[in-house]
């Protein structure tokens, strides 16, 4: 069954939640606790490396080889753009871009099965013909073809992130110290944690939630993705274009390149090969000169079936858990951290899809 988060008419429990990490995760699960009335202190690790400061923020409606639409798509997309315009007045920045995606197409076969799938009805309000190009053509090698998918944006997350941390310091809500779970104290009716009392606590803690004691027996993974930041003098690129790697206008004239995808490593830092590889794929498509300004990597938060962790401990109903938003975290993200607080304070019923209960 699906559950669109909607407004409630209802009284929310009125509680103290005490939230772990704040990427896009933690930062908007808190957001809409905090629009409920509950009130939010934050822990947040400030010498670890989030995937939320490295990702470009796509929000890409079709992906992949066989040009699938992503998950509940059509519910994600006008939801997530609705929350990050309000957040934009809110907190008076810039952070939400809404760009077309143009895709390479390598071959005849890829040509054919793109256009059999924009026939399909559920297809239709996510292509624009023809791909408008832009000067693409004038900074890349020459395409077999390309398709334009719309209703597609890039999401600064960091400056998102970063606007929100800033509000809750100056409210003195957040606390920037690495969380510890032997100072955890579990009571009958909320936990304790050094002088901190609370309600609940809420884990968002990207891919190091594999290490955590309460909630590390389910299925995680962890995807290591590197990129480069790059500067294109004069290229004004308005959209995003992906040939085999995105490059994707990011901040101010630089354009982030990514990224490379590892499913088995021992280090969260950059690499010489992963570096390597994407300059290599730069110089496949490239033709004009650009500038290396910096080379980064994160772990992504994955989860086994491709849906995010929901729901609360099956014994210690004070801990929480919502993570798992991988590599769409910026479609994600807004939908389903507004459907666990609304779980959490109207006692909703939590979409079985993403319930870690899945997972019993």
């Amino acid at each position: 069954m699906r559950h669109k988060p909607s407004t409630i008419n209802q009284q929310p429990s009125t509680k103290k939640n005490l939230i772990i990490g704040h990427g896009i995760a933690g930062a908007l699960l808190g957001y809409f606790l905090e629009q409920a009335g509950e009130a939010c202190i934050y822990l947040d690790a400030p010498d670890q490396q989030a995937a939320t400061q490295v990702a470009a923020g796509i929000i890409n409606p079709i992906t992949g080889r066989r040009f699938v639409k992503s998950w509940r798509i059509d519910d994600l997309v006008p939801f997530a753009q609705q929350l990050y315009r309000q957040l934009e007045q809110e907190l008076d920045i810039h952070f939400y871009h809404e760009r077309p995606l143009v895709r390479t197409l390598f071959n005849r076969g890829e040509e054919n099965n793109w256009q059999a799938r924009v026939l399909e009805d559920a297809y239709q309000d996510y292509y624009h013909e023809p791909p408008r190009l832009g000067n693409i053509p004038e900074l890349t090698e020459p395409a077999f073809s390309y398709l334009e998918v719309t209703h597609t944006a890039q999401v600064t997350i960091g400056v998102l992130v970063d606007a929100l941390k800033a509000k809750r310091k100056s409210e003195g809500c957040f606390l920037e110290e690495a969380f510890v779970p032997e100072q955890l104290v579990i009571r009958e009716k909320d936990v304790q944690y050094g002088e901190l009392t609370a309600d609940r606590i809420l884990f968002c803690e990207g891919w190091r939630a594999r290490f955590n004691p309460w909630f590390g027996h389910l299925p995680y993974g962890g995807n290591k993705g590197e990129i480069l930041l790059i500067r294109l003098p004069d290229a004004q690129l308005e959209q995003m274009f992906k040939h085999r790697i995105f490059i994707v206008p990011f901040m101010d004239d630089l354009y982030w390149v990514g990224s490379t995808s590892e499913n088995q490593f021992t280090s969260e830092a950059p690499t010489p090969a992963g570096k390597a590889y994407l300059q290599a794929r730069l110089e496949e498509v490239l033709t004009t000169p650009y500038d290396l300004v910096d080379h980064r990597a994160a772990i992504r938060p994955t989860v086994k079936d491709r849906r995010p962790f929901l729901g609360l401990h099956p014994q210690y109903p004070q801990l929480g858990i919502f993570n798992g938003l991988g590599t769409k975290g910026a479609s994600l993200g807004p939908y389903w951290a507004k459907h666990f607080a609304d779980y959490l304070t109207f006692n909703q019923e939590l979409d079985f899809a993403v319930d870690i209960q899945r997972f019993k």
